[in-house]
């Protein structure tokens, strides 16, 4: 009798045993990544269409509001020196022939500025900063002429009266004021410079214009406009779509076996979601051209197919692959399934572009996203990285250095048809044009118990800088054929790991930005 019980036990041991072999392995998927720092968790929060100097050109000083108020409480002790307006002496005897000004909380609303490739290269004069109220070739302006701004409106910026939240994320936590885009022009090169850290390998697909979309009009090579993506179900059929080959860094995180997602608001329900602000704007949630990882075939889910199930969020072989609505980011954190890197776009609402978003309906999104992964048991092991596409044409006034030349018709740094001598690539002299950068500098925080406090970084980075910092914490390796990952400053030393036991947090009101109580 006593044999037959232990029988029993040894059979039903060894049965668990082979259970939990197959199960522990999915099980430790969800944050046991071997990784080069403490950081298990980084939420990519990736935002529209605004200069360093927009937002922050007078940080740390605010100016009251014309009803009186004032959200932003003052400065704190050791609050480092920022490049800004204020610092450079650009708020008056501005070399662009009108002065910059503030932009009032009350006044939140703006028209979409000229934010071209070729016009933004030409409004920067080769480094001169001296053309954002000019006259372009074409004979356009390049200020938007705001009804409310007036004709020079390319020169307004905030302060931390309207932008609280980010001014008060900036006191607690990490800031650069030298950071650009990786090229010069709209959203979806930024957007492909942040997963690829390239433009180029751009291949046009419905045969609709090539002109303003590839550099050179040309039916392949580098993304210098808004394409849709080949193939997505949302897509405008009117409008030009291209498909991108070669790596973005969601196939070294599965090659690596890394979990990871896209996750865009309306995502689900592409077609029809539409929504209304906090200041009564109303604009459809997904935009086809904001979708990261859509553009190549390889991490695309151009049908929207929903998730398989909450614990499939991104694993590889989900039915989504990798792409999700922003929805399901909630969902996996609810779980305790929240992927190792997640990059999440907000509805457009929400996203900050001029025109159909603002400040306080971003504030909102930003401040009501942060709160909540602070208030997971995940948060001690996270960074959130909020960065944006491009600068929609607001003044900036530092130039970054040129890493990447070009010479087609579309470049106007230093001439028409000039941005340098573009330089190979490779042993086999293989040039990349439509690449001129780096572009416009860039609002860059970083907000985890890890970010040092109150710092800001002077070291040069740029949007692959956020790519590199992925594939060095996961020991991915490289994009290779030309990304600028390569050459990318690091973000390192916007980190301190040496004391990230402290599980710093700061909660805000979505509405003030105003720390919480």
């Amino acid at each position: 009798m006593y044999r037959s019980i232990t029988q029993k036990l040894v059979l039903t041991a060894s049965i668990f045993a082979v259970l939990f072999t197959i199960v522990a392995p999915a099980q430790s998927q969800k944050d046991d990544f071997a990784t080069s720092t403490p950081i298990k968790h980084i939420v990519v929060i990736f935002q529209e269409n605004v200069s360093f100097d927009h937002y922050f050109g007078t940080y740390p000083a605010a100016a009251v509001n014309k009803d009186g108020s004032r959200y932003f409480t003052g400065a704190k002790p050791g609050t480092s020196r920022v490049n800004n307006l204020v610092s450079a002496g650009l708020l008056t005897n501005n070399p662009n022939g009108t002065n910059p000004f503030r932009i009032d909380r009350s006044n939140p609303n703006t028209c979409d500025e000229d934010h071209g490739y070729g016009d933004e290269q030409y409004a920067f004069h080769g480094g001169l900063m001296d053309r954002f109220t000019a006259t372009l070739p074409n004979g356009h302006t390049f200020s938007c002429n705001d009804p409310n701004l007036g004709p020079n409106s390319t020169m307004g910026y905030y302060d931390g009266n309207t932008v609280t939240a980010l001014w008060n994320y900036a006191q607690h936590f990490a800031m650069s004021d030298n950071s650009f885009g990786t090229s010069f022009g709209p959203s979806t090169p930024g957007l492909l410079n942040l997963v690829a850290g390239t433009t180029f390998e751009a291949t046009i697909t419905n045969g609709l214009s090539a002109a303003g979309n590839i550099a050179g009009a040309a039916s392949s090579g580098a993304d210098i406009g808004d394409p849709d993506p080949a193939g997505d179900v949302c897509s405008n059929p009117k409008r030009t779509q291209i498909q991108m080959s070669g790596q973005n860094v969601g196939d070294l995180l599965n090659t690596a076996g890394v979990t990871w997602g896209s996750f865009m608001g309306g995502f689900a329900n592409c077609k029809a979601a539409v929504s209304t602000g906090i200041t009564g704007l109303t604009t459809a949630d997904y935009i086809p051209h904001h979708a990261f990882f859509q553009y190549w075939q390889s991490t695309s889910n151009p049908n929207h197919t929903p998730r398989t199930s909450v614990a499939m969020i991104g694993h590889h072989g989900d039915a989504a692959n990798h792409e999700y609505d922003l929805t399901d980011f909630w969902d996996a954190l609810a779980a305790h399934n929240l992927p190792a890197v997640s990059f999440l776009k907000a509805r457009g609402i929400e996203d900050g572009h001029a025109g159909y978003s603002d400040p306080l309906d971003e504030q909102n999104f930003l401040v009501q996203t942060i709160n909540r992964l602070e208030r997971s048991p995940e948060w001690n092991q996270t960074a959130v990285i909020i960065a944006y596409d491009d600068s929609d044409g607001w003044y900036d006034h530092q130039v970054g250095p040129i890493v990447s030349q070009s010479d087609v018709a579309d470049d106007q740094l230093l001439g028409s048809g000039s941005c340098g001598t573009p330089k190979p690539i490779d042993q086999a002299g293989t040039i990349q044009n439509g690449r001129c950068g780096y572009g416009p500098r860039l609002p860059l925080l970083i907000v985890s118990p890890f970010a040092r406090s109150n710092y800001v970084d002077h070291l040069v980075t740029d949007q692959s800088s956020i790519l590199r910092f992925i594939e060095d914490n996961w020991n991915l390796g490289r994009i290779g054929n030309g990304s600028a990952d390569a050459i990318a400053g690091q973000l390192d030393g916007m980190f301190d790991f040496g004391d990230g036991s402290s599980n710093r947090k700061l909660f805000l009101d979505p509405r003030t930005g105003r720390p919480q109580d």
